[in-house]
């Protein structure tokens, strides 16, 4: 089998079946990043097949987005570490298992410990994808990567909907939900032949494994994670009330671990996540709080979406999935394109696209609130295909700007951490716009009314994310000005974010 190196470096000669590589690398991504959505339809079957109370329906879902979220990091310092390959093929295979456990789950309880177990999977797979592209694609050809890479985020986050209410069609709503898992199982397994003979190995260096894992950094880091996130998925069945206390000390062991990590790189040891990548990396802060910031508004528009369609219209799952699949294809098509154009447009890309999802989903909202139900899911078309064009215009490129001045060897730790804060993200925004959601049909009984407030709040959030890009892209500017009148080749900077005005 040919093989590469990890730490590849520019000018070395590419790697020949990178594209190859990354085809197979982004259909197990996919796969695992579906996973956090597709289920949210089946889950009225799960409860009537299995008997499942209300608080375990909720864990089938927010169990996996949970230990998905806390393994990220140490999922991509992981691959830094032992290697990317090794990584994936075992996050793989752990995740085909664990599909398989929930596909035959006996019992509810059982459903959720798989559900559990499938999330630790997908998060330590998950961080391996945008490693590998850090080190196979250089260039141009790097933003193209993760012009794919943003259309397999985009793509498998909004079709999730659509293709849960097809397999449960197809295969009965009674036990249709364990085909929801169990076609993990197939992909997953010629995934895993083919990453066998495609992705690139390395070799082992000499430093034992243990030397290279920062645990104390893994659990502070895990424990600060955990604090944040337990009380937004619990937010169902009253976890912001019994749990508000664990927001106090979130920040305390972030802090803790940002210390940790400080100490680790003054005493030249791997850190679990180097914190020179905040205090001295170009561009990876901003992108980071931006797809955070991004994610609260983008992430939570789905659920409102199924609570508007299924019982505010009373849509079948696959109706609710399709009214909003013209976000979808307009997201994958605009990441893809948007990946061959951030090395001639920068950071220019994602105020454009952030502009336009804003402009999108306030759209959608009057649509929405002044167009008669029978005619919703038409008339929402053209609105949602706006914001999804824009919303492809914004993942993979600011992916590709955030982590292109991030060295090769902390690509999984740097992704993971930039993953890390979406999964947060994406908690807040979901707990955020059901919250509003169900406050106005408490408050009014107007399903219109509320689908509109909950939309407008996330534009709300999208236009705060435009902000701190609009700030990032002048700060850019200025490195550049400075850095003379020669950019070409500047780490940071793109000819666009100076030229274009």
């Amino acid at each position: 089998m040919s093989t590469a190196s990890d730490g590849l470096a520019a000018g070395q000669a590419a790697y020949p079946k990178r594209w190859r590589a990354l085809a197979v690398t982004q259909l197990a991504g996919f796969m695992g990043l579906l996973d956090v959505s597709i289920v949210n339809v089946a889950l009225p079957s799960i409860q009537r097949s299995l008997g499942a109370s209300v608080a375990q329906v909720q864990w089938v879902v927010s169990g996996y987005a949970l230990s998905f979220g806390l393994v990220l990091v140490a999922g991509g310092r992981l691959g830094d570490a032992l290697g990317r390959r090794r990584m994936f093929l075992v996050a793989l295979t752990g995740f085909v298992l664990t599909s398989a456990l929930c596909g035959a789950a006996p019992s509810a309880e059982f459903l959720v410990a798989a559900r559990l177990l499938q999330g630790v999977a997908a998060g330590m797979l998950t961080p391996q994808n945008s490693g590998l592209i850090q080190v196979l694609f250089h260039g141009a050809e790097r933003g193209r990567a993760f012009g794919v890479f943003g259309a397999t985020v985009g793509l498998s986050t909004a079709v999730g909907p659509v293709l849960g209410g097809l397999i449960l069609t197809a295969a009965g709503e009674q036990e249709g939900w364990r085909w929801v898992f169990y076609v993990n199982v197939p992909i997953g397994l010629v995934a895993l032949v083919a990453a066998w003979r495609l992705v690139p190995s390395r070799q082992r260096g000499a430093a034992s494994v243990v030397s290279q894992i920062d645990v104390v950094g893994a659990l502070l880091l895990g424990a600060g994670v955990l604090c944040l996130l337990l009380p937004l998925v619990e937010v169902d069945s009253g976890g912001l009330r019994r749990l508000w206390w664990l927001f106090g000390l979130a920040p305390v062991l972030v802090a803790l671990f940002l210390g940790w990590e400080q100490r680790m790189v003054r005493r030249d040891r791997a850190p679990l996540l180097d914190t020179r990548l905040l205090s001295a990396t170009p561009g990876y802060p901003a992108g980071a709080a931006l797809g955070m910031v991004y994610f609260i508004g983008f992430s939570g528009i789905w659920l409102v979406f199924a609570l508007y369609f299924q019982h505010g219209l009373r849509y079948t799952p696959l109706q609710s999935g399709l009214a909003v699949t013209s976000f979808a294809l307009g997201s994958a098509v605009s990441a893809a394109v948007a990946g061959r154009l951030v090395s001639r447009y920068g950071r220019w890309l994602t105020v454009g696209g952030l502009g336009c999802v804003a402009v999108g989903l306030a759209a959608t909202a009057v649509v929405l609130d002044v167009t008669p139900a029978a005619w919703a899911g038409r008339a929402a078309a053209l609105p949602l295909l706006i914001a999804g064009i824009g919303g492809g215009a914004v993942i993979s490129p600011n992916v590709t700007l955030t982590l292109e001045c991030v060295a090769p060897q902390m690509g999984g730790a740097a992704a993971g951490a930039l993953q890390t804060g979406q999964r947060i993200g994406s908690a807040i925004g979901t707990a955020m716009l059901a919250a509003v959601f169900y406050g106005v049909v408490a408050h009014s009984g107007n399903y219109p009314n509320a689908i509109a407030a909950a939309l407008l709040t996330g534009a709300g959030f999208v236009c705060l994310a435009l902000l701190v890009a609009v700030w990032e892209l002048r700060v850019r500017r200025r490195r550049a000005l400075l850095a003379g009148p020669d950019v070409a080749g500047v780490a940071g900077v793109a000819q666009a974010d100076v030229h274009r005005a």
